[in-house]
């Protein structure tokens, strides 16, 4: 049975606002976040009809016009997130992300429940990422990645060939893609092309297309990459996979301007801007006889490097803020924050597989959240597994020895933990909290439902 003194007790230790209306839609309970975000005495709200708490919003129009919750559509489970920009008694705004869930049938009179996170750091913080350390998809604020940025830039007014190098995942494709948005030729087409996805054979109808009956299986004639990019930019990926017989080729279409169909004999003129793009060293490549010396100097007029997010951990924050806007889409979710120890677990890794990586570890840690929150326990275990930081010497975990008041009790399931300390740590926040397990929860940095668990297994003793 739910009971409101119940409620008051959990309700005050959660940081996000929450609100409790009554089949009327009038303010049964609330908590002491939700008086702050509203910038309201909460005390004073009690009995107030829910659509004045956001008067002045698209949330109160809705709710007033419809004579029912706006955010909740229908059926006991369903939920629906509205982002609001609300005016407070004191005449200052504030943008609040709002949910709404209803709840079971129950004794208090309980309807539905309101749940309010503030918005404001991440409003400022997209809005910084849009005017200042965006170009195009890139996004980044570290000076390496502003000094990309303003190279890129200069190379767009050309109509120079471009080599980007950089290692697997740091996004050579968007450098590529920003180059030719930012040029003269934004208007024409942007034509990738993985060379080494592909075998010889196959790359070089690819490239320079066929006519039909050029080869088993040319039922038709075919454009090949180079005639798709007519008038526009030509993205070789990975140009260091490629065979000598094929740099032979390539170089004869970069020097002459045109290409010939596999099975013809006439030539066809082209007019693209080539950008090559590789996480090989093709300087070591030249010097070993790998790579042709004249191909090299052709495609590297204007070289632009990439560097790896390890370089770059200052913006891992911007990063993970846009990916988790992206993931919440994908998954038709309200996006999830990065927790201030998981963001030190994530600045602190290697990223060997760059931003690919972490786009694929913000999507795990989604998964794994049960809450708006991601905390480090939702991330990957060799993100924070011993060296993840990339120096052997000093561990990215803190040894049972290091546990002190000097870290913060949220950083234990960052180690492995003898099951007496693992007791020890959480009879200590349950202590500090006065029994409130989501108080407690929350300071160990788990989730409500892994410290229940451990408490019904009697693991804490």
């Amino acid at each position: 049975m739910i009971t409101i003194a119940a409620l008051k007790n959990l309700l005050d230790n959660l940081e996000e606002g929450v609100v409790f209306v009554d089949s009327q839609r009038r303010v049964v309970e609330i908590n002491a976040a939700a008086g702050r975000l509203l910038g309201r005495d909460g005390d004073h709200l009690l009995g107030t009809a829910c659509p004045t708490l956001f008067a002045g919003t698209r949330c109160a129009r809705e709710c007033l016009s419809g004579g029912r919750c706006s955010l909740v559509p229908g059926g006991a489970d369903a939920r629906k997130v509205q982002d609001i920009s609300l005016r407070r008694p004191d005449g200052s705004e504030i943008a609040l992300r709002m949910w709404a869930m209803l709840l079971p049938a129950n004794d208090a009179g309980l309807h539905c429940s309101i749940v309010l996170r503030d918005r404001s750091r991440e409003v400022a913080l997209e809005a910084e990422v849009r005017e200042r350390w965006r170009l195009g998809a890139l996004v980044g604020r570290a000076p390496a990645m502003q000094a990309l940025y303003a190279q890129l830039l200069r190379a767009a007014v050309s109509d120079a060939s471009v080599l980007v190098t950089g290692e697997s995942g740091v996004g050579k494709e968007l450098v590529a893609r920003a180059l030719h948005d930012n040029s003269p030729r934004a208007h024409g087409p942007f034509v990738p092309l993985d060379c080494g996805a592909l075998p010889e054979n196959l790359l070089e109808s690819e490239l320079f297309g066929h006519a039909k009956g050029a080869f088993s299986g040319a039922a038709a004639a075919r454009v090949g990459r180079f005639e798709a990019a007519n008038g526009g930019t030509l993205l070789l990926d990975e140009i260091g996979e490629i065979s000598p017989a094929m740099q032979t080729k390539l170089l004869r279409v970069l020097q002459e301007r045109e290409v010939v169909r596999l099975g013809e004999n006439h030539p066809r003129k082209v007019d693209v801007r080539v950008v090559a793009a590789t996480h090989r060293d093709l300087d070591a490549m030249v010097r070993t006889g790998q790579f042709r010396e004249d191909l090299y100097y052709r495609l590297r007029v204007l070289p632009l490097h990439v560097p790896p997010l390890r370089e770059r951990a200052s913006d891992i924050a911007l990063l993970a803020a846009r990916m988790l806007g992206e993931l919440a889409e994908r998954y038709r979710r309200a996006p999830l924050r990065v927790s201030p120890e998981a963001l030190t677990a994530l600045e602190a890794y290697r990223w060997p597989g760059n931003v690919r990586q972490l786009f694929n570890a913000l999507e795990f840690a989604m998964v794994q959240a049960d809450g708006p929150v991601i905390l480090p326990h939702h991330l990957l275990p060799e993100i924070l597994a011993p060296g993840a930081r990339g120096d052997e010497r000093a561990p990215a975990v803190p040894g049972a020895a290091r546990a002190s008041a000097a870290e913060p009790r949220g950083s234990y399931y960052r180690r492995a933990m003898r099951a007496d300390d693992e007791r020890a740590m959480i009879r200590g926040a349950l202590e500090e909290a006065g029994g409130n397990r989501a108080e407690a929860a929350r300071r160990l940095g788990m989730s409500r439902t892994t410290l229940w668990k451990k408490l019904k297994d009697g693991r804490p003793g």
